[in-house]
């Protein structure tokens, strides 16, 4: 069968630098392509002249006879004067289109909380990326070609997303740098580089797994990125203990590439670190009321963070994540209740608004005003070489802060954030403008940071790649622990999962020491069973251990921070502390096991 779109030798160029050099390749009916590669590398360029917005400079492209293409762009088409309903629906009244079930669930999907009789001119940015996108959806198409089509979509209409674009007929290309949505959605995957356009079989595991056989087989790419490779392999064979489905590549091909991996990060080191540098209390929020307007977002809420917590935190847009990151700041004061920040505290937050900057101000310069050299876990690093590590090289170092792109700025303001060492980090969406070699640098800096993290992202990957326990905004005026990660959050989402098990702080989450409340689970389902039972004897049994364990960990935790000084006796603590680790981690998936027993 041919090809649906064919590039033959096709070369493009902005003024001197040259995206695209004889570049060959095509889309097969019903293929599935992830295109990956860095900022400015030319991943839009390469989808401009794949759909024939731009001409190439050289070579030919051609199409299929009648082919219907759906191109969503970084940018929209949507006419200012249309209401949402004539641009998204055609005009078509609810009775019509509500009759259709496809439609209807891509509205409901899309639109939620958007008013179809608003003016399209008044939507936000989000708004009118979610309209563009589902009026793509609502036409039918042999290949769909979709920019960043994940950006200003929260975690649960990213899984939706995902879900539908696997179930359609059409041919698929898509840039993102969400790379759980690449691996749920892709089966080819395109890099983009120097000009290059390599073509790799499978999603983005499969994708970084081949990459670094190449790499290891030529032994052609700088060790750097080879380790970095590595580090991202090992992570996608291991996944965090809530992850229930990794993504599935040959792992036979990757064990001599990644047998000697270690964890990505050591978090018993860490949090004694994070311990050192803290002391005991970081922030508790005590029987808060937030409210923003005529919501009310939490309500007698309590929630605490300990020294090294890495905590995720999810929920839809506008239930309030970036509020209650505002709260844990201090820039939000609670309507009732206090927040209770520790007196070590050294705190930054990356908000998503880009700082104000001078533009006539330098990058290298100004990073170095804040900080030569930072510390981690592991050792001390210069403010150069962070800047290197992040992509600031050659005559980027002395570029103009003005001259930077939307991208650059969102990692020059990344790095000064981390050069001011906080040893607690907010991070609202810091995926935003971010491509994935960056969050892969971002991530294996994380690894070593040794201090109370709390992130919100959409980006699966990552929110699961460097917090080790996940809460979410479940709407009911709590922070609700999710022991089974952004999973557990869809499920409940949906309705088919327990309702939740009790408040809880970051301390005691899965991961770090068990559960202080558990309510058995109470939907739907044949009672009085002897499975039922045992899964609740079960219960009973697992959660009385685990107070134990809690109650334990304590105790060695208090004795680490008052003989901090004497390391024999923390070798001992530690190795103590460990083991009840690996009995913490057996008995929540025996828990969590018991509980699955109890749903119908």
């Amino acid at each position: 069968m041919p090809n649906l779109v064919n590039l033959e030798h096709v070369s493009k160029a902005y003024g001197v630098r040259p995206l695209l050099s004889d570049v060959s390749l095509g889309v097969a009916a019903g293929e599935r392509v992830g295109i990956v590669g860095r900022n400015g590398d030319g991943k839009t360029t390469l989808l401009q002249v794949l759909t024939g917005q731009e001409p190439p400079d050289d070579g030919r492209v051609s199409t299929t006879r009648g082919l219907h293409v759906g191109y969503l762009h970084q940018g929209d088409t949507l006419d200012d004067t249309h209401s949402v309903r004539d641009a998204v629906l055609a005009g078509r009244p609810d009775h019509v289109w509500a009759a259709e079930p496809a439609t209807r669930e891509v509205v409901t999907e899309l639109l939620a909380g958007v008013e179809l009789d608003r003016a399209v001119v008044g939507l936000s940015g989000g708004e009118r990326r979610r309209c563009a996108l589902a009026e793509l959806l609502l036409r039918e198409h042999d290949l769909l070609v979709l920019d960043e089509p994940t950006n200003h979509l929260d975690v649960e209409a990213v899984a939706w997303l995902a879900a539908h674009l696997a179930a359609l007929p059409s041919a698929l290309v898509v840039v993102t740098h969400d790379r759980w949505f690449l691996d749920a959605v892709c089966e080819r995957t395109w890099e983009v580089h120097d000009g290059l356009v390599d073509s790799y079989d499978g999603g983005y595991a499969a994708y970084v797994l081949a990459k670094a056989e190449r790499q290891r087989q030529s032994a052609a790419a700088e060790v750097r990125r080879r380790n970095l490779a590595r580090k991202e392999l090992a992570w996608l064979r291991r996944g965090p203990p809530a992850r229930t489905s990794k993504p599935k590549f040959r792992i036979e091909a990757a064990e001599a590439l990644i047998g000697d991996e270690p964890a990505p990060r050591d978090r018993l080191e860490l949090q004694r670190f994070a311990a050192q540098r803290l002391g005991k209390d970081v922030i508790d929020v005590e029987d808060v009321d937030l409210v923003r307007g005529d919501r009310t977002l939490l309500s007698r809420a309590t929630w605490r963070l300990g020294p090294g917590d890495r905590v995720g935190l999810v929920g839809v847009n506008g239930s309030g994540k970036s509020s209650v990151l505002a709260l844990l700041d201090g820039t939000l004061a609670p309507a009732a209740g206090r927040v209770k920040r520790g007196r070590t505290v050294s705190l930054q937050h990356l908000t998503q608004t880009l700082d104000v900057l001078d533009p006539e101000d330098r990058v290298l310069p100004t990073i170095e005003s804040i900080q030569r050299v930072t510390r981690t876990a592991t050792g001390e690093i210069t403010a150069t070489a962070m800047l290197e590590r992040f992509g600031f090289t050659g005559d980027k170092l002395t570029a103009r802060i003005g001259d930077l792109s939307g991208g650059e700025r969102r990692r020059f303001q990344l790095l000064r954030l981390l050069l001011s060492e906080p040893n607690v980090l907010l991070l609202d969406e810091p995926t935003n403008d971010l491509d994935i070699e960056t969050l892969t640098v971002l991530e294996d800096f994380l690894d070593d940071w040794p201090g109370t993290l709390v992130v919100v992202s959409h980006d699966r990957y990552f929110l699961e790649r460097v917090t080790d326990v996940v809460y979410g905004l479940l709407d009911d005026g709590r922070v609700s622990l999710l022991p089974g990660g952004v999973d557990e959050y869809l499920q409940r989402r949906s309705g088919t999962s327990p309702p939740p098990r009790g408040e809880l702080s970051a301390a005691e989450a899965p991961g770090e020491v068990p559960l202080r409340v558990r309510e058995t689970p109470t939907s739907a389902r044949v009672r009085g069973s002897a499975q039922e039972r045992a899964a609740r004897k079960t219960l009973a049994r697992v959660e009385k251990r685990l107070e134990q364990v809690a109650a334990r960990e304590a105790e060695l935790n208090a004795e680490v921070l008052a003989h901090a000084a004497d390391h024999e006796r923390l070798t001992a603590l530690s190795a103590r502390l460990a083991e009840l680790a690996d009995e913490r981690d057996r008995l929540e998936g025996e828990w969590l096991e018991a509980a699955e027993g109890l749903e119908v």
